[in-house]
């Protein structure tokens, strides 16, 4: 059943609808990732990467609802239980117990690489069929691309 009209054909709301839930499993894993890693992070530069973990966990929360919301405004009913994301996932999962601060700025540089990656593609395939989802996923990546750059340079 769909009770928004969506303003796509059918073959673009796959294709888009396809991008933002995948989009959607990515930010709320990324979200989880940041978070385990928040709570679990040691060493000399704890207080450091305790701080810009926080940062990744509240850009990836704030875009993950525009995401889905977006899916929900063009008929697309949005995932993000946790069996889903579980499936989904193509982040790695972070090892349990305390965290070398060297360890998860290293986790953290890969589970971005992986998300932006992906997000890259997507921006791509939105490109003819909604080039407004195109621009949320353009914004969220550049911000995603900040965190990046940031825990790169905190492990250079």
């Amino acid at each position: 059943m769909s009770v928004v009209k969506s303003p796509l054909s059918e073959s673009d709301l796959k294709l888009v609808g396809e991008a933002l839930q995948g989009a959607l499993v990515d930010l709320v894993d990324l979200s989880l990732v940041a978070k385990q890693v928040h709570w679990n992070v040691v060493g000399p530069r704890f207080r450091s990467v305790h701080l810009q973990l926080d940062d990744v966990v509240a850009t990836a929360r704030q875009h993950s609802d525009t995401v889905a919301e977006r899916a929900s405004a063009i008929g697309v009913n949005p995932d993000g239980r946790s069996a889903t994301v579980a499936k989904e996932t193509a982040i790695r999962p972070v090892s349990d117990g305390w965290i070398k601060d060297t360890d998860a700025v290293k986790a953290l540089v890969d589970a971005l690489g992986v998300v932006i990656g992906r997000m890259r593609e997507r921006i791509e395939v939105t490109d003819a069929p909604d080039p407004v989802t195109q621009d949320i996923l353009i914004a969220l990546t550049a911000d995603l691309e900040k965190h990046a750059w940031m825990f790169q340079a905190e492990s250079a």
